[in-house]
């Protein structure tokens, strides 16, 4: 995610703890998707589209944090 701006991400994943939650709940959120959409995880196409619509609503975020920081 976001590869240009991966030393970054890094600085802020250890300097502001708003910006260190959101990329941790993204990536929660991304393997539970992941989970459940090869049934590891049981799951109706609604709750996952729910999650993925999260997910993105948070990647959102992080990438206006990102442009304001750069």
């Amino acid at each position: 995610m976001f590869p240009e701006f991966r030393d970054l991400i890094t600085k802020l994943k250890t300097e502001d703890a708003h910006f260190a939650r959101l990329f941790d709940k993204h990536n929660e959120l991304d393997q539970k998707i992941k989970n459940m959409e090869a049934n590891i995880e049981l799951a109706t196409h609604t709750e996952i589209e729910v999650l993925k619509k999260e997910k993105l609503h948070i990647k959102d975020e992080l990438y206006t944090l990102l442009k304001k920081h750069s």
